[in-house]
C-alpha cells in the first residue's frame, strides 16, 4: 500500500487521480489531498507544505518518500496495467526526459488548468507553482 498526497486544486491532478483509481483493482493506492493540511500534516509530519505544492509526494514502504517523477513510477508500480509503463519509464533517456518534463507540468500546472477551460483559485505566485 502506498499514499499519494497530490493537488486537489489541479484538474491534471484530479485526472491523474481519477485514472489511477480505475486501475487500482487491488486497491493499494491511498490519495490525499494536500489542500487538507491538518489530517497531511498529522499522518505525514515529515512533508512540508512548500514541498507538497511543488510536486506530487508518494509515501511508500517504511516511509519512503518518492516526489515528482519518482512519485509517478511509483504509482505505476502499484496498479496492475501500470506496471509495463513503470518498465518503460525505466529506460534510460526517459529517465532524464521524465523529471525535466514533470517539473514543466507542475510549473504550469495552473496555467494549463486555465487552458483547458478551467478558473481555480490560485495558489501559485503569478501562475506558476515554483518547484523547492
Amino acid at each position: 500500500m502506498v499514499t499519494a498526497v497530490f493537488d486537489g486544486n489541479c484538474v491534471l491532478c484530479q485526472t491523474m487521480r481519477a485514472i489511477f483509481t480505475r486501475l487500482d483493482w487491488l486497491r493499494r493506492v491511498e490519495f490525499l489531498d494536500l489542500h487538507q493540511r491538518d489530517y497531511v500534516t498529522e499522518r505525514f509530519p515529515q512533508l512540508a507544505n512548500r514541498d507538497l505544492m511543488g510536486s506530487m509526494h508518494v509515501i511508500a514502504e517504511e516511509d519512503h518518500v518518492y516526489n515528482g517523477f519518482p512519485a509517478v513510477r511509483r504509482l505505476l508500480k502499484e496498479v496492475p496495467l501500470g506496471y509495463p509503463f513503470w518498465i518503460v519509464l525505466h529506460i534510460p533517456g526517459l529517465s532524464r526526459l521524465g523529471p525535466i518534463v514533470y517539473r514543466w507540468i507542475a510549473r504550469n500546472r495552473y496555467h494549463i488548468n486555465k487552458m483547458l477551460g478551467v478558473d481555480l483559485p490560485q495558489q501559485c505566485e503569478d501562475g506558476i507553482c515554483k518547484m523547492p
